[in-house]
């Protein structure tokens, strides 16, 4: 390994623990409802739980929270597969010029899968396979709401693990929205305007 790789991961690790506290705190209190941030944002929150249907104080035992995580990944797997399969015909899809092949159903079920999964392995040539709809509503979105829903089933662990005697470990709706709308978006647009 050469001298810049091993300063790079020196780097790396200093500043990932720097920030374990203060980003640690700022978690926890995302998802107790206590942060600054929820309060601002509170509106935003409570206007999207009536969109759902969800209610904010309603938990979930382990096998309802469980199943809230497979079917919402389950449906983002079909709409990604879907919008791949479609993407040529849909209506507001511009770049379909630079296509030069279709994508095969079993290219589209990789990918899907792939970035269902939060793996986001990436078997196909970017505006020469995926249109700009495809890339910006079908696999962005899954970017966040995949990271989301992992960062939910690790709240409800944690909560499992310090909850021993109740039967409740959350709302999977509740630590989806607050995962992305609280932590993945503000950390996504600090890091584009660091880079």
């Amino acid at each position: 390994m050469t001298a810049n790789g091993i300063l790079q991961l020196i780097v790396y690790m200093v500043v990932l623990l720097l920030l374990v506290k203060p980003l640690g705190l700022y978690m926890a209190q995302v998802y107790a409802g206590q942060s600054v941030v929820n309060r601002i944002f509170g509106p935003f929150e409570r206007l999207l739980y009536r969109l759902m249907g969800v209610r904010e104080g309603d938990e979930m035992t382990w096998k309802s929270y469980a199943l809230g995580f497979l079917l919402f990944n389950l449906l983002g797997l079909l709409v990604v597969y879907l919008l791949q399969r479609v993407q040529t015909a849909l209506p507001l899809n511009q770049g379909t010029q630079f296509l030069t092949t279709g994508i095969t159903p079993g290219s589209a079920f990789n990918t899907a899968v792939s970035f269902a999964s939060n793996t986001n392995w990436q078997g196909y040539g970017g505006e020469t396979t995926m249109t700009y709809l495809t890339q910006m509503g079908g696999l962005t979105v899954q970017n966040f709401v995949s990271a989301a829903s992992g960062m939910a089933v690790l709240i409800a662990f944690v909560r499992g693990l310090a909850r021993r005697s109740t039967q409740t470990i959350g709302n999977f709706w509740v630590d989806l929205t607050r995962s992305t709308i609280y932590i993945l978006l503000p950390l996504s647009i600090v890091l584009a305007l660091v880079l």
